[in-house]
């Protein structure tokens, strides 16, 4: 399928959650047998070329599609967990939404020191999200150049502020405007 006819499978649901944003569903598109696979194939290709040893996938979308590509090239997934998810010592990183402040932590034992690790998520927006994974990584002695996601909203900079953080970027698709 080409990368128009995924953006086609991408539902876009108005004043969601709050008056004024668009927000772009991708359950349609999971729900899509020959879209979901499509675009982990998409994501497959681009990690195999970034050299990543591992994948690492925000909760909750991050897992759907990071894992997904991990299974896909027999890599370690390591997820990054909402607070008090995982039954170990954690490490952490506080950061700040696009509507709030959150939290994501990792068990620091998932990765190994200077491993390769790219990151899959469903969508970039402001970066927050992905910032903090970065540098959580990194806490945890990863190696993390690149960020490879189902949609990018340019318009709010995530790709921007990944950049200035020294990773690459990568979107399989792009919705304009807010």
């Amino acid at each position: 399928m080409t990368p128009d006819q995924l953006k086609s499978l991408v539902r876009t649901i108005p004043d969601f959650p709050v008056a004024g944003i668009q927000f772009r569903d991708i359950t349609t598109l999971i729900g899509h047998g020959a879209g979901f696979a499509a675009t982990v194939d998409w994501l497959a290709e681009k990690v195999r070329h970034s050299g990543a040893e591992a994948i690492a996938g925000m909760e909750a979308r991050g897992f759907i599609f990071g894992a997904s590509v991990a299974a896909r090239l027999g890599l370690p997934f390591l997820p990054i967990r909402k607070p008090g998810k995982l039954p170990c010592d954690t490490i952490g990183v506080d950061y700040a939404l696009e509507y709030g402040a959150d939290r994501l932590e990792m068990d620091p034992a998932s990765v190994s020191r200077d491993q390769k690790v790219a990151i899959v998520d469903d969508l970039l927006a402001t970066g927050g999200t992905a910032c903090a994974t970065v540098e959580l990584l990194r806490q945890a002695g990863a190696d993390v150049a690149d960020a490879f996601f189902v949609i990018d909203l340019p318009d709010l900079g995530g790709a921007k502020r990944l950049h200035e953080a020294g990773i690459s970027v990568a979107a399989l698709m792009q919705f304009d405007g807010d």
